[in-house]
């Protein structure tokens, strides 16, 4: 059989749109069926606030992409719209040509992405060109916008983005990834500047850019939080977008808008998956990702709807900010409630912070072969664990840690969402005197004793599943840990132990035994 046969099998041609690879695990075009879930929501939420009204059949709605690439969300809108004002307007060319000019508009990422967008919408990439299926615009951009514009430079970062000049102050004629929707203070002013007249849209959907880097490669910031942002500030009534979902919990630079989410009780709701080739089929990365839809005119609980392998869980009603992240596990919530009740101390008192002795991952400033008289040092090279020495005189940060006794795990471990999770990887008791680099966090106790006791609570499930309640991405910060109650240090810690400490229910346990994989009494 030759390649095409399985599509001709079908009666039809393959979508174009789910054939075409990514630009980049950043930049990531959204699968036609994942939009139509997207439109759909938006679709339910407008008729349950408009008496059952079709947005559909409404000539008067406008709809903006600010970040356009396929231009899918775009098509598949003034596909819907074409059938839903057949009635209105029964002439075809002229239904879709009042479509395309009056509703749908969208602004290009870069020049090749508003190429295709227009190719997907118009039928041809020139608006105005003779096979382009809107009939009257007066330039070869239509509605789908795009100018290459440069970063605004305030030292080595743009001013609206973050992006590193040392990267993106780039040739006449490459791409800068200015995009236009970010790169103003005041956005409303610049979308007259290019749509004309004063543009008010019903509808704001797309799937931004998710990042960049910003200082020559090495640190990644994100900046799908700033179409947000910028979005909201044109107070359409509906807003949709599709981002990464570790800004729930984790994320360069997103406390505040995480705070700002978690408060914004118009996010009405929620749908969540917790891998990313769910929704992207070739796209990994850790975290996962998420949509949402707010609506300007109704404030209340969210729904939220998690998918997690084949399991979709909800929609369950939240207040999102009921803690300082968002707790991705709904039925984990109960749990939590549980363990946190007693009140005791966190388990961060005794943790070290982020590069606690200064050194980061690659720090070489060390011997590879420790000597009498040195600290032992623990390293990481190529996944590996590694131990040197360094004089103690050479130990400028925290030397009141260097004699502790230590319980020692990788700061990041990932599983790209699998379930049952490990969470952390190994752990493993170093013992005094010892230091470390970035590559490793560590708990500090007084003893050996107290050490093996530390390490047993580490290896419980419980343990590792109040961990995932704030581990989102494989980084585990100090943060992470927040939730995790001390524990007396004079016992090995089991699960049944802790189980009967906090009165866990069945449910709750074959919940976490369901969510959380045993550590083998080896596995160090």
């Amino acid at each position: 059989m030759i390649p095409q046969a399985g599509f001709a099998l079908r009666g039809r041609n393959p979508d174009v749109l789910t054939c075409i690879a990514n630009l980049s695990n950043d930049e990531v075009f959204t699968p036609p069926e994942f939009a139509n879930r997207m439109l759909d929501t938006l679709a339910e939420a407008w008729a349950a606030n408009n008496k059952g009204a079709n947005i559909w059949t409404d000539k008067t709605v406008k709809f903006l992409d600010p970040c356009t690439k396929s231009g899918v969300f775009l098509r598949e809108i003034t596909s819907r719209l074409t059938k839903g004002l057949e009635q209105e307007i029964p002439d075809l060319e002229k239904c879709v040509n009042h479509i395309l000019t009056r509703q749908v508009f969208g602004i290009g990422i870069t020049q090749i992405t508003s190429l295709l967008a227009r190719r997907s919408v118009y039928c041809s990439k020139h608006a105005k060109g003779k096979h382009s299926i809107a009939k009257s615009f007066t330039s070869d951009d239509g509605n789908i916008w795009f100018k290459r514009l440069k970063h605004t430079w305030d030292g080595d970062k743009c001013k609206y983005c973050g992006a590193g000049k040392s990267v993106f102050n780039r040739a006449a004629g490459l791409e800068t990834h200015a995009y236009a929707f970010i790169h103003t203070d005041n956005i409303k002013t610049q979308l007259t500047k290019i749509f004309g007249g004063n543009m008010q849209f019903d509808v704001i959907i797309g799937n931004p850019p998710y990042q960049l880097a910003s200082d020559g490669g090495t640190r990644d910031i994100p900046i799908y939080n700033k179409f947000v942002e910028q979005a909201k500030k044109l107070e359409p009534r509906y807003l949709s977008m599709v981002i990464p979902s570790r800004w729930m919990a984790s994320g360069l630079g997103l406390s505040d808008f995480r705070k700002s989410m978690l408060e914004d009780r118009h996010i009405r709701k929620l749908m969540d998956y917790e891998r990313m080739d769910l929704v992207f089929p070739g796209v990994d990365f850790e975290g996962g990702i998420c949509y949402f839809l707010w609506d300007r005119d109704n404030a209340g609980k969210c729904e939220v709807t998690t998918v997690t392998g084949e399991e979709t869980i909800g929609p369950m009603p939240r207040d999102l900010n009921e803690y300082d992240v968002l707790v991705r596990d709904s039925r984990g919530l109960n749990i939590l409630k549980k363990v946190l009740a007693p009140g005791e101390p966190s388990i961060i008192d005794i943790l070290s912070a982020d590069k606690e002795f200064g050194w980061t991952s690659n720090f070489e400033g060390f011997r590879e072969k420790k000597k009498a008289n040195d600290v032992a040092l623990y390293y990481g090279r190529a996944g590996k664990r590694l131990v040197g020495g360094i004089a103690r005189k050479d130990i400028t940060k925290s030397p009141h840690l260097i004699d502790k006794w230590k319980v020692m795990v990788s700061a990041a471990y990932g599983e790209r969402g699998a379930r049952p999770a490990m969470v952390l990887g190994p752990s493993f008791i170093a013992e005094s005197p010892s230091v470390c680099t970035q590559t490793y966090l560590f708990f500090y106790v007084g003893s050996k004793k107290q050490a093996e006791s530390l390490q047993s609570y580490l290896n419980t499930r419980l343990f590792r599943f109040l961990v995932s309640l704030r581990k989102i991405t494989q980084h585990a910060t100090r943060a992470t840990y927040t939730w995790i109650p001390q524990q007396r240090w004079d016992r090995l810690w089991t699960d049944e132990a802790l189980y009967k400490k906090y009165r866990l229910s069945k449910a709750d346990i074959a919940h976490i035994e369901a969510c959380i994989r045993p550590r083998a009494s080896d596995d160090e």
